[in-house]
Parts: C-alpha cells; structure tokens; sequence
C-alpha cells in the first residue's frame, strides 16, 4: 500500500532543513530529527519519465503520511512518485547508527544504512538484504508499468 503524499509539509520541512538536490539520504536524516514522531525510511523511488529505472531513496513517514524532503528537487508531479520502503529506523535507533558508523569508519559517509552483513548483492553496485530485493523488485515493475507508453511510443 503506498502511503500519501504529504506535498505541502514536504515543501515545509525541505524549506527548515534547507534540503539539497541529489541527498536523499542526508534530506531525511536531518528532517527525521527535526520533525517529531517520524521514522526514517530508506527504499525506492519509481517516477513517471527519466532515469526509468527506480532511484534508491530515503524519505520520512509519519504515521500513514510520506514525507519527502528531497521532493522541491524531483520537478515531478506527486502522483507520478511511487514509494517503496525497504527499511524503516525510530530516529533513536538511527541516531546509534550513525554515531557508530561515525566512530567506526569516519571517512566513509553512515547514510544510506544497509543493516547487517552479509548482504544480498542487486542491481550494480547497491546493498541489502532480501527486503531491498523485494522493494528493488516492486520500484522496477513499477517503473516499467508507469513508462510502457514512453516505450511503446519509441
């Protein structure tokens, strides 16, 4: 079930947080810890048009609402935007996260956060268990459903 939208507060939070094109992942760290009773959720982004494959994203939820601070970036219309969580942190367990990462490995970036190793290898490059296989899978379907006119008409 993808969750609404929450246009206005997105455009609210991009706005205090000062969000920037191209980190997601940055973008919804710091509006889970400005916003209260959000949780942190990384997965896909599937968009009508270019790149017309999913986007690993990360965004914030509260309650049955997406809030996406990366969204004034996109230049998309919101119901061309289909989230697909893969992994969803309280702000507490995410604060321990980066802070451990941070400890451990202080030259390498703690966002996106993939969990435990091993890790199931998809795609190119990215990283996660069998719940970003399955949020990869369905961002990818969808993609192409959203895109087989693009297709057809070339």
């Amino acid at each position: 079930m993808n969750k609404l939208l929450d246009e206005a507060l997105s455009i609210d939070i991009a706005d205090r947080i000062k969000s920037k094109a191209k980190k997601p992942f940055d973008n919804a760290y710091k509006a889970a810890l400005a916003t209260e009773g959000s949780i942190y959720v990384q997965g896909f982004l599937a968009t009508k048009g270019k790149p017309y494959q999913p986007i690993e994203y990360a965004w914030i939820e509260l309650s049955d609402r997406i809030v996406d601070p990366t969204l004034p970036h996109l230049h998309k219309n919101a119901e061309d935007l289909w989230y697909f969580a893969a992994q969803s942190l309280t702000v507490k367990k995410l604060k321990a996260i980066i802070e451990e990462s941070q400890e451990d490995y202080p030259e390498d970036d703690p966002l996106p956060v993939y969990g435990d190793a091993p890790y199931e290898y998809y795609g190119d490059v990215m990283l996660g268990g069998k719940d970003y296989l399955q949020a990869f899978q369905a961002a990818e379907a969808k993609c192409k459903e959203l895109n087989k006119s693009i297709a057809e008409n070339n």
